[in-house]
Order: structure tokens, then sequence, then C-alpha cells
């Protein structure tokens, strides 16, 4: 008999089926059990009145007859809640040992490092499952909305040049060049600068970036996903423009939320701060959980002080300056404004881009003002800057991140909420348990050796 599947099975009452999953709950009333049991697809209760040997989580086979159930038993919070299934027979495909963890109900109560340890059990929750599904529908989305603009999807290294992004570098050692190491990327920015001087002028790629950096609510520890995006012959006002109409899309027809103002506000970074105190705000008198209230920011200062009162980008040092404000370089830098943007939600920020500098004379300059020796340039930055000189189009670019904006919409407080396999709060992986110690030999095959 094929299987069918449970969402299914309501459009087979009283005919036999054939069904295959996880025991997700049984009640044993003495006279008759009731199971429920799940697939990819739902939820479906199952009935027998022969006792039966079986533990919560086993993997079943069950074939039997889909009844109606009356009117006074339906259950109207599951689709499949009209019907239920009288057992024929039931053969257990797995058995599960007890679960470590509690799997019913939302897990918030449970350490979390627990959870992590045994993340493949905590995944069986609902409301997990139905976070991922909703991560996997925005992401669909994405590539079709932006497919069916002109972009395309190009996938950048994973393993590139330590420069520096505002981040420390994971590294990886080099066998074949001893005492050389790659970097994993922190995005993938240059690339899709390159790409741009290639004469891809609409790209983009749901990127896997990698920084090591401490964690916090709003930004996993090691790695996260970012939807990367770069344009050429563009405007800021270009960018923002495609990313909002992304983003209403995106709102109200997979999170089946409100936008609250549209078009998104254009807020000055001078009266954001004045304003609100910050960079970063909510926007709605009422704190909705159905609404998300977007703004851009913009007009940033193109450079800060750090604590030591060095200079050092706002955003990256690719972000362009204000034309109006090219001659304050020279004599000013801290006054010069730049064309970054910042997309916030919720009182959070979800993504940030910026149109990018052209120019490898005024890109040069800005390597200058952030304290890069001449030498340093060529080894960091030359590759790029030598690409300019072979003509490349004006172009900018903006990276929402996707578990950010997925906290916001889940209504989660941490992003690892929204991720399958996210690594700890203490920088150690779930299930895998890595970092962990290499052998001594494959550290001699890197010429390398322990401190």
């Amino acid at each position: 008999m094929k299987r069918t599947y449970i969402a299914d099975t309501i459009k087979n009452i009283n005919k036999e089926v054939k069904i295959l999953g996880r025991a997700a709950t049984i009640r044993d009333h003495g006279k008759v059990t009731f199971i429920d049991v799940t697939d990819n697809s739902g939820l479906v209760q199952v009935v027998t009145r022969v006792g039966i040997e079986i533990s919560p989580q086993d993997i079943v086979e069950v074939i039997g007859k889909v009844i109606k159930r009356a009117a006074n038993l339906v259950n109207k919070d599951i689709k499949t809640g009209a019907i239920e299934i009288e057992i024929k027979s039931l053969k257990i495909l797995s058995k599960s040992l007890t679960s470590p963890i509690p799997i019913e109900g939302d897990g918030r109560d449970i350490d979390e490092d627990l959870r992590l340890k045994y993340r493949y059990l905590d995944l069986r929750r609902p409301r997990l499952k139905n976070n991922l599904k909703l991560r996997h529908q925005m992401l669909m989305f994405m590539r079709q909305f932006l497919t069916s603009r002109g972009f395309i999807e190009i996938e950048t290294p994973i393993l590139t040049k330590a420069t520096p992004e505002g981040a420390r570098d994971f590294v990886v050692p080099s066998r074949l060049q001893p005492g050389k190491f790659y970097a994993l990327p922190q995005s993938p920015q240059q690339y899709k600068q390159l790409l741009m001087v290639a004469d891809y002028e609409k790209y983009f790629q749901i990127a896997r970036c990698f920084r090591d950096e401490d964690p916090r609510a709003d930004r996993a520890y090691g790695e996260f996903t970012q939807l990367d995006m770069e344009m050429s012959y563009v405007t800021q006002e270009d960018i923002l423009t495609i990313i909002e109409q992304l983003f209403k899309e995106i709102t109200e027809k997979v999170f089946k939320k409100k936008v609250y103002k549209y078009p998104f506000p254009r807020i000055s970074h001078s009266e954001a701060i004045r304003k609100y105190g910050a960079d970063k705000f909510d926007l709605r008198i009422k704190k909705s959980p159905d609404v998300l209230a977007f703004a851009f920011v913009i007009d940033f200062p193109l450079f800060e002080k750090t604590e030591e009162q060095a200079i050092s980008p706002s955003h990256h040092p690719f972000t362009a300056p204000k034309e109006e404000d090219l001659k304050l370089l020279d004599k000013n830098p801290m006054k010069v404004r730049s064309y970054q943007h910042d997309l916030v939600c919720n009182g959070l920020e979800v993504g940030g881009g910026s149109i990018r500098i052209s120019d490898h004379k005024i890109q040069r300059k800005i390597f200058r003002i952030l304290g890069y020796k001449e030498k340093e340039i060529e080894e960091k930055f030359g590759h790029l800057l030598n690409a300019f000189r072979y003509g490349v189009p004006p172009h900018g670019g903006i990276a929402p991140g996707i578990e950010r904006l997925l906290m916001v919409a889940t209504g989660e407080e941490n992003t690892r909420e929204v991720m399958a396999y996210p690594v700890t709060g203490s920088g150690q992986t779930a299930v895998m348990d890595a970092p962990s110690v290499i052998e001594d030999n494959i550290l001699r095959e890197f010429k390398l050796k322990k401190l």
C-alpha cells in the first residue's frame, strides 16, 4: 500500500490508508488508546482498542480506516481534527529512548545548552518547526522576487583573504602553502563589488557570513545568514525602493502581518539621534506584535572615533562619501557624511548597506585617512584597487540579516531560535561540540604545533 501523508487523510474518509510518522503523544485510557502521529505535513489521532507496546517518539507505520469523528469530538485546533484513524495494524519501525528534554511545550524554560546538545530533539517542537518553515518561505520569496526583477544569484568563495571589515576573522591554515591562512568571509563585500566590475549589474546571494565577535540576543556567535545584494548604475533611493517593496510583500504575504507605514520613512542619522537618542528605534506607538515598523536611517557620518581616538569607518571602508562633503576629507574628515543606509524594524537594525566608492583614487585616500600605509593598502586591498582601474560602474547594495528579521517577525528573543543548529553563547556548536582538539598528525600536515 502506498503511503498517505497525514494532511491528505482528511480526503480519505471511510477508506483504508497507510501513514508513516512519529508517535508524538500517547494517551492510554485502559480499553482504548489514542496516539497522535505526526509527519512533515501534520498531525492525526489514531485509536486502538487492542493493547500495544509503544513509547512516545517511536517511529511507526499505521494502517487503518479513516473515520469521521462525532461533532462533539471534533478538534478544531488541527486540520485533521474532524477525523481519526482506527488502527488495523501498527508496526514500530524504530524505537526511541526516553527523551532527556521535554518535547511538548515551547521549551523556553529548558536550559539552552541542554536544548542545543539535543538539538535534533529540540527541533521536533512545533514552535521551532514553524520558525524554520517560515524561514524557508521567506528565502523562497526573496529568490522569486529578485529573480523576477532581473537579479541573478551568484555564490562567492567561503575560503578567502583576511581583510579588515570590522570584526575578527575565523582563519583556516593552508596545507599546500604552509604558514599561510585563509579567512572565512565576514561578508561577500569585496567579491560582490568585483562582480559589478565584471558587469553583473544585479547580484544577490543568500550568504553565509562568519565573524568572531561576542554574541548578543540579536547577533549569533560565529555565523549568520544575510540577503546580500549589489546593483550597478543605481542611486541610494533606488536601493531603498526595491528593499521596501520586497519587505512590504514579505511582511504581508509571508509573515501575514501589517507594515506600520509605507513607503518606509527616511530619517537622517542626526535626526534619529536627536529624536530617539539612537540610530535604532521603534516607530510604533502601540507595540503590537502583528505590526512591523520599518524605517531607513541615512546620512550617517563617514567616520567615527574609537576609544583610542583613532579614526574608524562608521560602516566599512568602501562606503562612498557625499559629493558635497568631498572637500572635507582633507580638512575635517569627521564632518563628512556618507551614503550609508540602515534598515531598522521595531527597534532593531535588520540590514545595512551603502553606495560604494567607485573611484580608486578616493578609495585610496579613505584608506590613508584610516591610517593604512601604502604597503598595507596594496597587501590588503590591491586586488580591488587594481580592478577599479579597468572601469567600474557606480554601484551600491544592502545586506539584510535573515535571522534578525525572522526574530522580529516571530517575536523570538534570540536569533538562535530561528536557526537550525546555532552556536551556543560560549562558542560551542550545537550537537557536535566544536571547537575540538586537533590531533598532532593533522597539525604536522599544516606545519603547525601546539604552544
